[in-house]
């Protein structure tokens, strides 16, 4: 590693630029009816840090598995330090410095750092007895922390570290394996604007150190803060790249969906009606005796921002009934659901109604309150269920016949909500969990767009989407507060909030900040209601909802 430093540093030193150590030259790969990759080269030298971007569906997932040894492609060649191979094995690739921090973090939650960063590899004593010797594994692990500025140590249990931190914890598991290449893989997804910022100081000091790495995002910003180069892969091949002062929000996207896309904000087509949404006074179990006051009027887009922790999920999950309020109320469309005497007991005049956060989601449902939730794969989906079958799952009573779902009619539903969403799969039969994450997000959209809703509550509703996906959620949020659907929006993306959304209420320990209508609208004053300071200028507090004086 001292050497590959070293070397680096002579040649930026002489002008020069170091060779690749890694090449894929013509690398294709082809599944039934797609051609996944063809004929895509990129070259990775010491300490350069490369943007990976492109649409769900480009290819990027199944390059970074070829580079990795777990899929082999059909045709192309593979150098690692001039050695020419058809192919890798998940052991050759980790034997050339070839490192993951994937998406889905791969931790032992039942584990210490220390044990998950060497887990299969850890320093033994005690002869025949094979004891894991922890004085010694905890000295060796310690040096990767401190290099990554970690504020936990060693013997810090997993199930106690935040997302943020068991981030760096598998970073210093690719140091430990002596990574040349860290592959990151929307490794931002899920961190708030302070976490981001600390994993790109992060991967500024692999790069100082002669550490590779290749950041895939669907964060164009994070990637223009942080690449060099920009490989950009559209429908399987390379569309194009761009050199760090060419690098912009503008080209990226050009390259990646061939063409450019009109500004996110589109103004109501009219002004907001009645309150559809109005929630009271109300607490939830993660901010006891915080009170929320919020109103979310019909056609209109509110957007909830905030920090992680500030009890935006929390209060989704209170609304749509899956927890249980602890105090105040919820109204739609004037009448509680919970509250005013009614207080998880169910909903008056609801059948099925059995109470929860407010009065139970079925009783939410029936008053077409909806939820898209924040983990689209395990609380949105049934990943192994068809596309038909999970739009009509929350409604399977509509389909019903004689106390049997009547597949053909399940069916032409599904037809008609994946041409109505231009979800993007072959057949309405093909399982869920197949499809790219924008197209899971239509799914999920699709199942409660087909029971007419009143009111949608949207927890981070792209997540992990690409740009062309996100466009797409866009207008679909547009067209349907244009048709007198209330949406309130939870993201951490910045620029979909300020770029969406009609007023944005701002979460702080558990009640709302402040409200910002849109000429109002920056970055530094949501920031600054977010860590509970005062915006640059003065913004509304809301006291009491239109819900709470009828």
């Amino acid at each position: 590693m001292i050497a590959q430093v070293s070397a680096q540093v002579i040649g930026q030193v002489s002008g020069q630029v170091s060779p690749p150590f890694l090449e894929l030259q013509g690398i294709r790969k082809a599944y039934p009816g797609v051609v996944a990759l063809n004929s895509v080269s990129l070259a990775v030298r010491p300490g350069e840090v490369i943007g990976l971007v492109g649409e769900n569906g480009a290819g990027k997932s199944t390059l970074m598995k070829v580079l990795g040894g777990v899929v082999a492609p059909d045709a192309g060649t593979i150098r690692t330090d001039g050695a020419a191979h058809a192919a890798l094995t998940v052991s050759a690739a980790m034997a050339c410095g070839i490192a993951f921090v994937h998406q889905e973090l791969n931790l032992f939650e039942n584990l210490d750092v220390a044990a998950n960063v060497f887990i299969g590899r850890e320093p033994l004593r005690g002869g025949f007895l094979k004891l894991v010797d922890t004085k010694l594994l905890h000295q060796r692990v310690r040096p990767f922390l401190e290099r990554l500025g970690c504020d936990f140590g060693p013997e810090a249990p997993i199930d106690e570290l935040s997302l943020a931190q068991r981030q760096l914890v598998e970073i210093a598991k690719a140091l430990s394996l002596k990574a040349r290449l860290v592959i990151m893989d929307e490794p931002t997804s899920s961190l708030t604007m302070a976490e981001t910022d600390r994993l790109l100081r992060v991967i500024a000091g692999l790069k100082a150190d002669g550490v590779s790495v290749v950041f895939i995002s669907h964060r164009l910003g994070e990637v223009e803060r942080c690449a060099e180069r920009v490989v950009v892969l559209r429908d399987g091949s390379v569309a194009g790249e761009l050199p760090r002062e060419a690098i912009s929000h503008v080209a990226m996207i050009r390259l990646m969906i061939g063409r450019e896309l009109k500004g996110s904000y589109t103004a109501p087509a009219r002004p907001p009606g009645t309150e559809a949404l109005g929630v009271v006074n109300a607490s939830t179990s993660a901010h006891p005796g915080k009170a929320v006051n919020l109103s979310v009027r019909a056609g209109e887009i509110l957007g909830l921002a905030g920090l992680v922790g500030s009890g935006r999920t929390e209060l989704a999950r209170a609304l749509f009934g899956i927890d249980r309020l602890q105090g105040g109320s919820v109204h739609v469309g004037g009448v509680p659901l919970v509250g005013d005497g009614i207080d998880g007991k169910g909903v008056k005049g609801v059948k099925g109604s059995k109470g929860g956060g407010a009065g139970g989601p079925r009783a939410a449902i029936e008053r077409g309150l909806y939820l898209v939730p924040e983990d689209r794969k395990r609380a949105g989906l049934l990943q192994d269920v068809s596309v038909a079958e999970n739009i009509s799952l929350p409604n399977l009573r509509a389909y019903a016949r004689r106390g049997l779902v009547a597949v053909d009619a399940e069916r032409a539903n599904a037809e008609r909500q994946k041409k109505s969403l231009d979800i993007r799969v072959p057949k309405v039969s093909t399982a869920a969990g197949t499809l790219s994450g924008g197209n899971q997000q239509k799914v999920v959209l699709a199942k409660w767009l087909a029971m007419s809703p009143r009111v949608m509550i949207l927890d981070e509703p792209t997540r992990g989407i690409d740009v062309g996906s996100k466009n797409d959620i866009y207008a679909l949020l547009r067209s349907l507060a244009d048709a007198g659907v209330a949406i309130l929006m939870i993201s951490s993306d910045m620029e979909e909030v300020i770029g969406v959304c009609d007023r944005i209420a701002v979460m702080h320990e558990g009640r709302i900040a402040g409200l910002l209508e849109r000429p109002q609208f920056s970055e530094h004053n949501v920031l600054r209601l977010a860590v509970g300071a005062a915006p640059a200028r003065e913004v509304e507090i809301p006291e009491t909802t239109t819900a709470e004086r009828t």
